[in-house]
């Protein structure tokens, strides 16, 4: 199970859309997947076409009341959603009297008797607070969504700075890679803060770039994925871009991780 968080440090980038979108894009190539609403806005719940009741939500499941298994609901796409409400702002002000909330999530996650090939992530538009750190110390990787505008190149390297401080000071591992999202190639700016990007960047970023499409606002609106709306337009076929790059870039990991196993196996100490 490989656990993949979408984060950024502002709103207005394309997180949750990406977030949604990636989880059926994968869940559309056959993997297993689990998209996790860490966002108190519960805007990845809303775009599902998700209205919570009285079942138990992710709130619940940090908290200790409640198992992911219990609390999951099916979300149009082949996948699953564990859900949220603006609820999920309180577990901000209860996390100071609870003994490790940082960890909640990943305990949670660790108790999950669903089988997964993926969990996505779709956090708070900040990475910092107790429900960003949950995610960080839950993910295999951070993926930092940047929009392809004005700013976006020194947004993206303060959130990295950020990031690296919280690996320090809190001890955490994971990798960091960039998305790139709202692409309009039809402007020279667009273009040449893309281009901008890749070289400052390089390894960490991903080739797979999301562009703007109108499909998109009207697939949320709808309360499904684009890949359900128009399987067959632009928008999907980015999300089956970058889908196919992570699955190549997770298969690389297990083999490298595969390979030092059993080089460690053989080593006589």
């Amino acid at each position: 199970m490989h656990v993949l968080a979408l984060v950024n440090q502002k709103g207005g980038c394309g997180k949750t859309t990406a977030a949604v979108n990636l989880a059926a894009a994968l869940a559309a190539k056959g993997k297993r997947v689990l998209l996790v609403d860490l966002d108190p806005q519960a805007h990845a719940t809303m775009a599902l076409g998700w209205a919570v009741g009285d079942e138990p939500v992710l709130l619940e499941v940090l908290e200790g009341l409640s198992g992911i298994d219990d609390a999951v609901v099916s979300a149009p796409g082949g996948f699953w959603l564990l859900p949220s409400t603006g609820d999920l702002a309180d577990f901000e002000e209860s996390a100071a009297r609870t003994l490790n909330p940082e960890s909640a999530l990943r305990d949670a996650l660790g108790r999950c008797r669903l089988q997964l090939d993926f969990v996505v992530l779709d956090c708070p538009p900040r990475v910092d607070g107790v429900l960003a750190m949950n995610a960080l110390r839950a993910c295999d990787t951070a993926l930092l969504v940047v929009e392809t505008g004005a700013f976006a190149l020194q947004g993206a390297v303060q959130a990295l700075r950020i990031l690296d401080e919280l690996q320090a000071d809190e001890e955490v591992e994971f990798e960091t890679r960039i998305l790139a999202t709202m692409f309009d190639r039809r402007t020279r700016f667009a273009r040449d803060l893309l281009t901008a990007m890749f070289l400052r960047f390089e390894d960490d970023m991903l080739d797979a770039v999301v562009r703007t499409s109108v499909r998109l606002r009207e697939a949320a609106g709808m309360g499904v994925p684009v890949q359900v709306l128009d399987p067959n337009c632009r928008a999907a076929e980015d999300f089956s871009a970058l889908a196919d790059e992570w699955l190549q870039i997770t298969a690389e990991q297990t083999a490298a991780d595969a390979a030092l196993e059993a080089e460690h196996e053989r080593s006589p100490l």
